[in-house]
């Protein structure tokens, strides 16, 4: 129930108490109607301060959980910092008379506000956009017809459709099954339905003990959910999930400044960093700014809190993300300074040496990056940094039918963890560091197996074990076997040949190892309540039920397999 809580926040937007000042300082229009050129209906509020003559750049949130008061007050808030503020309501909520269809049309429809807006006796025609979660993924939206007026972005936590959900890396995930009830059952949010953790826990068990295909987890709950239908319908990131946000050479053209901003714990961390990447791969000078630090997905909004999932955070990590969002908007829009915290492109705070870090790339977060090996043997597992001298393989064998045990330690419901589960999987330990080092980056490298199927979901997990035996979660990666080289295209593998299944979409982390720390990579085949069963049937995986099984899953791990961390100093 805990984990199912966590991780509801990945599409959740955090509910920063803001002040809300006399109204008599403010013209403020609270319904607006934006009719579109193609009969789409949007709603907005527009908050300008009184006595204010000169025309303005406006500071605009996009936003689907429709709350009046929120967006008075948001808006109010960028008055204050001398903008027009506009919080505009997603296509199908507020006053829109049209119906929710959350994603679909954001690349289309926010852009409709902007050139709006521009129109605005009030406005100077020019447009900042800020805000988290779906506000995020709305900004980048937008970007892929960048309308002239939009001068920069300040997303966080921002999702993307179709790789960080529902699905991550493929693989389908139950954690926020009910999202679409919670955004589409009314105008505004379905609260009662989202808090229904019980229903949705009864769902989830019920579904793992029935082993009943993907498809029909809706069946189990007893109400029809078609947005669930017609995103398993689309199990890769095909053409349908390519069309809500820029993709590919669409990077290349998004010329103006943009600030992101998320969490090392934070749900939807891999499409936030999506974007960075793919900004730079495509567009390599790219004015593309970073800041990052040990915060969920709400905190990263707030800017992060002392005490987060056990861990009590470094004082420096605690930062005011709404202050720094109107310093950067400030920057690109008045001209004025770039918020103090970022001095270069990547600004990362280092867990457990409460200091920040600035660096040009995500490649350079550290001064050397070692490669770990996947050695030894069942009972005695090693993660080295010595190439091995000949390769040799580590068994495995899951029963994917069976429904007495089950894995489920990727999400960090704890990032401090007495103990962990080891009654499943395979651990890989190093020796322990000789003095303090710092490790940053995140998981990438590449796993070697020969399996008896044609597909697995894979998931691992990095741990620092502390000198004092405690375990503190530092990084996870989950993802579909059959898409690792591509997820737009699904290669199955062979049963009986050796694959390679590279892997990068994972959680970025920094964090100084104390002297005698050890790290620890958990490998492991997800099969839990929480996900999509992949019973390695080649077929469709929403389709498989229990029944496709069959024999138990058996792997052969090369020693060859390896990952990649970037290491302050080498000699440890």
């Amino acid at each position: 129930m805990a984990l199912l809580c966590l991780l509801m926040a990945q599409f959740g937007v955090a509910q920063q108490k803001l002040s809300l000042p006399d109204t008599t300082n403010y013209i403020i229009q609270d319904s607006v109607l934006i009719k579109t050129s193609y009969g789409i209906t949007l709603s907005a509020v527009v908050v300008q301060k009184k006595g204010v003559s000169a025309k303005l750049p406006c500071a605009l949130m996009y936003l689907i959980y429709s709350d009046l008061n929120r967006s008075l007050a948001e808006a109010k808030f960028a008055a204050d910092q001398g903008y027009v503020g506009i919080v505009a309501d997603a296509r199908g909520k507020r006053l829109s008379p049209d119906q929710p269809e959350p994603y679909e049309h954001e690349a289309r429809d926010v852009n409709a506000v902007i050139d709006w807006i521009v129109r605005q006796p009030w406005s100077d025609g020019r447009v900042g956009m800020y805000g988290g979660s779906f506000s995020g993924f709305a900004q980048w939206a937008a970007t892929k017809y960048l309308h002239p007026a939009l001068k920069t972005i300040v997303p966080y936590v921002a999702a993307i459709p179709g790789l960080g959900l529902p699905m991550e890396n493929n693989v389908f995930l139950n954690a926020n099954y009910q999202w679409a009830f919670h955004v589409t059952n009314n105008k505004y949010t379905d609260d009662v339905v989202n808090k229904d953790n019980a229903r949705w826990q009864r769902m989830r068990n019920l579904w793992w003990e029935s082993g009943a295909a993907y498809n029909r987890i809706d069946s189990v709950d007893g109400t029809p959910n078609p947005w669930l239908q017609k995103w398993i319908s689309h199990p890769a990131y095909d053409a349908y999930w390519q069309a809500m946000v820029p993709y590919r050479n669409d990077f290349a053209k998004i010329n103006i400044p943009v600030l992101s901003i998320t969490g090392y714990y934070d749900d939807g961390q891999v499409s936030a960093l999506e974007y960075l990447r793919e900004h730079y791969k495509y567009r390599p000078a790219a004015e593309h700014y970073l800041i990052i630090g040990p915060y969920d997905h709400f905190g990263a909004q707030l800017g992060g809190k002392p005490l987060l999932k056990g861990y009590e955070v470094d004082s420096a990590a605690l930062i005011n993300t709404r202050q720094i969002t109107f310093e950067w908007l400030d920057y690109v829009l008045k001209g004025k300074a770039k918020p103090a915290l970022i001095k270069d492109k990547i600004n990362f705070e280092v867990m457990g040496a409460n200091v920040w870090k600035h660096v040009p790339s995500m490649d350079l977060v550290e001064e050397n990056t070692v490669r770990f090996y996947l050695s030894g043997t069942e009972k005695n597992s090693l993660l080295s940094n010595t190439k091995p001298q000949q390769e040799t393989f580590i068994r495995q064998e899951v029963d994917l039918a069976d429904r007495r045990t089950f894995n489920n330690d990727y999400y960090p419901s704890q990032i401090i963890k007495q103990e962990i589960d080891q009654t499943n999987g395979l651990f890989f330990v190093t020796k322990p560091f000789s003095h303090a080092v710092s490790v940053s980056g995140y998981l990438k490298g590449e796993l070697k197996a020969i399996i008896n199927k044609k597909d697995m979901d894979v998931g691992l997990v990095l741990y620092e074990i502390t000198p004092e035996g405690k375990y503190f979660q530092l990084s996870y990666f989950l993802g579909r076997a059959s898409y690792a080289k591509d997820m737009a295209q699904r290669k199955l593998l062979v049963p009986g040949k050796a694959e390679t299944i590279p892997f990068y979409r994972s959680r970025f982390f920094s964090r100084q190892l104390s002297k005698g720390s050890r790290l620890l990579l958990v490998l492991n085949i997800d099969k839990n309540p929480f996900a999509q069963i992949n019973y390695g049937s080649g077929k469709d995986v929403s389709k498989e039920t229990i029944r496709d099984a069959g024999k138990p899953l058996q792997i052969q791990w090369s020693n060859e397999s390896f990952v990649d961390l970037q290491i302050s100093d080498t000699n440890f």
